[in-house]
């Protein structure tokens, strides 16, 4: 069989470097599209629930939002194995399914049952319940860290959520890009017990004049957690939209605003018991870049994308985003290692 093979070959040998210089070519240009990782993808189809909830402690967490997620979860064709962990204002439920199953399928078995179950969750958590996109067992691609000596955190924080991260969830095979020490301006009344007990105002009355001036915000159960519509005026060629706009743009006008007014006297304005500054909101964790205060974004792969390619392509895009970026001076890229300077602990929601 051998000696056959042989002679056959050396007889039609311009047929057989033919062939093998076919195939060589055919491997030299499909090597560039193989998708080669540092680990094979050796995780389990996986679906991750998580519930932010405001102001909420563990122990409430796990009883109103963790054990009825696990309840209605439970029993999913193909499930493995559920954990989940409830920590003050998160809660998470991790779904293991078997390897058999599609990722695809099992994200729209858990999408239904967690839509059927919304109505039923706290109001202050019902609206906030998001599935985190499909990522790979080994996901993270790319750390860019930003600081500028120049801009203030907040300033940094706009560039890398509305630029940097919108333009790289642009690139084929990024499924998420974290933002950690992400700040956003919010408008602070700072109370004073003193003065507040000069005037006799309770925390409560400027919680509710406060929270009704702005026409959306963080307060819970007051009329600016919800945004109405305007209505409309009809005339007798067209139709108008009716466009309610806000008054109060700065801390110099919410100082101004009367917090409690008692028949004879001066009106208590809120600058009598408190201070309105503009500030980001209290931080969960921070990022320190370049020993000191900056943002860093964690770019995240889809479970079937090249990490050399998605790296790249991230690369590119944020070089491109960086050339006219406030922070460009200061902008690092790490990809495969961590960079010098990583952050203490994660902040994932933007603003």
């Amino acid at each position: 069989m051998i000696r056959w093979i042989v002679g056959t070959s050396l007889k039609l040998r311009y047929l057989v470097v033919g062939v093998a210089s076919l195939m060589m070519l055919s491997g030299i240009r499909t090597l560039g599209d193989t998708p080669v990782d540092v680990f094979p993808e050796f995780a389990p189809p996986q679906v991750e629930v998580q519930t932010p909830a405001l102001g909420m402690s563990a122990a409430d967490v796990e009883s109103l939002i963790t054990v009825p997620l696990e309840e209605a979860l439970s029993g999913l064709p193909g499930l493995d194995i559920m954990r989940s962990k409830s920590v003050s204002q998160l809660s998470s439920v991790e779904l293991l399914f078997r390897p058999d199953v599609d990722l695809m399928h099992a994200r729209q078995l858990v999408s239904e049952r967690v839509t059927a179950l919304s109505p039923s969750l706290p109001a202050w958590a019902s609206g906030a319940v998001f599935i985190i996109p499909p990522k790979s067992a080994t996901s993270r691609v790319m750390k860019i860290g930003l600081s500028a000596k120049d801009r203030s955190g907040v300033e940094l924080s706009l560039v890398a959520w509305w630029t940097l991260r919108a333009q790289l969830l642009t690139v084929p095979g990024v499924a998420n890009v974290n933002v950690w020490g992400d700040r956003w301006y919010v408008y602070q009344i700072l109370v004073d017990p003193e003065r507040m007990r000069r005037h006799d105002v309770t925390l409560n009355e400027v919680m509710e004049i406060s929270g009704n001036a702005i026409d959306v915000g963080l307060q819970q159960f007051t009329k600016s957690k919800w945004v109405g519509s305007g209505g409309f005026l009809d005339t007798p060629n067209q139709r108008f939209a009716i466009q309610h706009v806000l008054p109060l743009y700065a801390p110099e006008d919410f100082a101004r605003m009367p917090v409690k007014q008692v028949k004879g006297r001066e009106p208590v304005y809120l600058s009598d018991v408190a201070d309105v500054t503009v500030d980001h909101q209290p931080l969960i964790g921070d990022a320190v870049i370049n020993s000191g205060p900056g943002s860093m974004l964690i770019v995240e792969k889809f479970p079937w994308a090249t990490p050399g390619r998605s790296a790249g392509r991230s690369r590119r895009s944020s070089r491109r985003c960086a050339r006219g970026s406030p922070a460009s001076r200061s902008t690092r890229r790490s990809s495969g290692r961590p960079p010098s300077s990583t952050p203490r602990s994660a902040t994932s929601p933007g603003p």
